[in-house]
């Protein structure tokens, strides 16, 4: 089973970028965990990372045509891109959102997500263990146990 990982603007800059937010690991830090924790459940994840929006809509598409599920961090994106709501909305594969801190406890920018509707879950607020849930969680819908 392969499951592509898309995070979005900024996530470049974890482990450096408001560690008291996002917490100290890095995003390759993070990949290796879920890459590691994707083997422990039998399956592999494709792992990408853009500040550029159309080249996420790009492997949004791609995800749709060569992957069995998609986990996206979209970052602040996921406050305001249509686009990439409308491109979650264009494939026939589960998404599952996912973010580091609680958007819901933030700045009220961040309360709304344009993507909720289109995605089969969300998890937010802990940290880069998320990550993993967020797997675990995506693996439990395709196999049809959620």
């Amino acid at each position: 089973m392969k499951i592509m990982l898309i995070n979005g603007p900024n996530l470049n800059r974890l482990g450096s970028r408001e560690p008291s937010i996002y917490g100290k690991k890095t995003l390759d830090d993070m990949i290796t965990s879920l890459k590691d924790k994707a083997t422990e459940l039998q399956c592999e994840v494709v792992a990408r990372q853009s500040n550029h929006e159309g080249e996420i809509i790009d492997w949004i598409h791609d995800a749709g045509d060569c992957s069995e599920g998609l986990l996206l961090n979209a970052g602040a994106y996921t406050h305001y891109s249509y686009a990439i709501r409308d491109a979650v909305s264009s494939i026939q594969i589960p998404t599952i959102e996912v973010h580091l801190s609680n958007i819901y406890a933030r700045e009220s920018f961040r309360h709304t997500s344009v993507l909720a509707g289109v995605v089969v879950g969300q998890v937010a607020g802990l940290g880069s263990i998320g990550y993993e849930l967020g797997l675990q969680g995506l693996i439990h819908y395709l196999k049809g146990e959620g």
